[in-house]
Parts: C-alpha cells; structure tokens; sequence
C-alpha cells in the first residue's frame, strides 16, 4: 500500500502508467470490450467501474494538453444510441483534476478498435454501461 495512491490502482496498473511516455494512450476498456483480440497488454480490473478508475487514475496521469482531443470514446453503431449518462459520469470524475478539459472525441468503432491496437495497454474493468470505453492520452507531466 502507498500512500496517496488510490487502492483501485493494482501494482501493474501503476507500473504500466509509470512505463508510459507522452502520447501513449490507455484504454479502460468496459467488461464487453475484446481487449485481448487487440492489444497484448491486458490488464485486469474486474469488477471496478470505470468512473472510480478515472478517480484514481487521473490524479496520477496528466493528460495530454497540445492534442485537441486527450479522450476518445466510441461513437454508437448506426441505429444505437448512446446514454448520455455515461459520459456525463466520466466528465463528473475526469474534471476533479482537469477542470479545464476539451470535450470527449466520439469515434467509429473501428477507429476506437484501430487505436486499441496501438494503445500502450487496455484496461478491462468491470464496467457495463453500453459503449463505455475510454482512450485517455498520456501528456507530459508539469514541472
């Protein structure tokens, strides 16, 4: 256990978030996502919901300033919808430490899929809310 580092964070989360340089992206991925078809680093996060994730990640992992667009979700397929709640839920926690930040990209499913693939790590969490997956874009932390 260290101190002021949320217990949501496994030891390979935070050794992963460490490795990562500025502009190399993490999923947390929902519990339907194939994280393990697109990218062999995996991490587990079963059964934590990804708003608590944000939480407790993003006082740790500054996201990237000079991209307009450090936060990617899926866009819905053609006849879904999206619940608006999901989104406003991640903002909620994501603006605890980043009141200033740019509106959340929308992508097509197989853009989010193609940036799966070259993430630094997907993150499967236990989240089931419909198109719950977020990219987050590492930045360069401040002096």
């Amino acid at each position: 256990m260290l101190k002021g580092i949320s217990p949501l964070i496994s030891p390979e989360l935070l050794a992963v978030m460490a490795r990562m340089g500025h502009g190399d992206e993490l999923i947390l991925a929902d519990a339907h996502f194939p994280g393990e078809t697109f990218n062999k680093q995996v991490i587990r996060a079963d059964g934590l919901r990804i708003p608590d994730l944000l939480e407790a990640i993003l006082p740790l992992f500054e996201l990237d300033a000079y991209v307009d667009h450090p936060l990617v979700m899926m866009a819905a397929v053609d006849g879904d919808q999206l619940d608006p709640a999901v989104e406003a839920a991640y903002l909620e926690k994501i603006q605890l430490t980043n009141p200033k930040v740019p509106a959340i990209q929308r992508v097509d499913r197989f853009d989010f899929y193609d940036r799966a693939k070259s993430a630094f790590a997907v993150v499967m969490t236990g989240e089931t809310a419909k198109y719950g997956n977020i990219l987050l874009k590492k930045g360069v932390t401040p002096c």
